[in-house]
């Protein structure tokens, strides 16, 4: 029997996009819905408040202290007037990392993985001030920077759109990255005499700990906006 044309009965494939609307293209598809729980929003916030407000309540309680030369680090020693604020920002921050990787369902787990682990080394890092444990505080530094600049990386999802996007998610990483490495070269005081050691310091931590939070508040608005296409009623043919 002849096949019916009647688009009523022919299959989603076939039917013709209604009028005024996009025609869907095959190679981009959308990026996973953005089941991200609650805590995993709060948890995302709480990183970037705890490590930028940690080493501003810190850096305050020493009138002497230079934020653009001296490092986050210093600010956690036992010279330092107060060592347990940067101590306690560090380890809060690291819970919260760890906090939001577990609740980033749509990103791939590999990205997570690497995400928890630099949170993990961030904790590594308030246990071991530099003062006491220099060798460790500098293994879980390096570890804890080179995770959080790489997870995004990661977590790009091919012919996806959004944040997961390859372009943006690798995108991400290339500048973190950048950021580190002038991190380095001021510690190792390649470029200058180190004279900018704690800004470099601060702008790459501050970053790492902001990109979580833009990819947990894009993966949330994109399910909202997914759930508004699900109930949003279809045109009549």
């Amino acid at each position: 029997m002849p096949q019916s044309s009647d688009p009523a009965h022919s299959s989603p494939a076939q039917r013709s996009p209604a009028p005024g609307m996009p025609r869907p293209r095959p190679d981009v598809v959308e990026q996973p819905p953005g089941d991200v729980p609650w805590w995993a929003v709060v948890s995302a916030v709480v990183a970037p408040v705890a490590m930028i407000g940690g080493w501003t309540l810190a850096q305050s309680q020493q009138a002497s202290f230079d934020p653009v030369r001296s490092t986050i680090s210093d600010l956690a020693t036992q010279a330092s007037t107060a060592p347990w604020i940067m101590g306690a920002g560090l380890a809060l921050t690291g819970v919260a990392h760890l906090v939001t990787a577990a609740g980033l369902r749509p990103v791939p787990r590999p990205a997570r993985i690497v995400h928890a682990l630099g949170g993990a080394a961030t904790l590594a890092v308030a246990a071991f001030p530099s003062d006491v444990a220099p060798g460790a505080h500098a293994a879980a530094a390096t570890l804890g920077f080179g995770a959080l600049a790489l997870w995004p990386a990661w977590s790009r999802r091919r012919g996806t759109t959004g944040v997961l996007r390859p372009a943006v998610a690798t995108g991400a990483s290339v500048v973190l990255l950048a950021l580190l490495a002038a991190f380095l070269l001021e510690l190792w005081q390649v470029t200058s005499d180190g004279r900018a050691t704690g800004l470099t310091e601060r702008l790459v931590a501050g970053a790492q700990a902001l990109w979580p939070l833009v990819v947990t508040c894009a993966l949330v608005r994109s399910a909202r906006r997914a759930q508004v296409e699900a109930v949003r009623p279809t045109a009549m043919p």
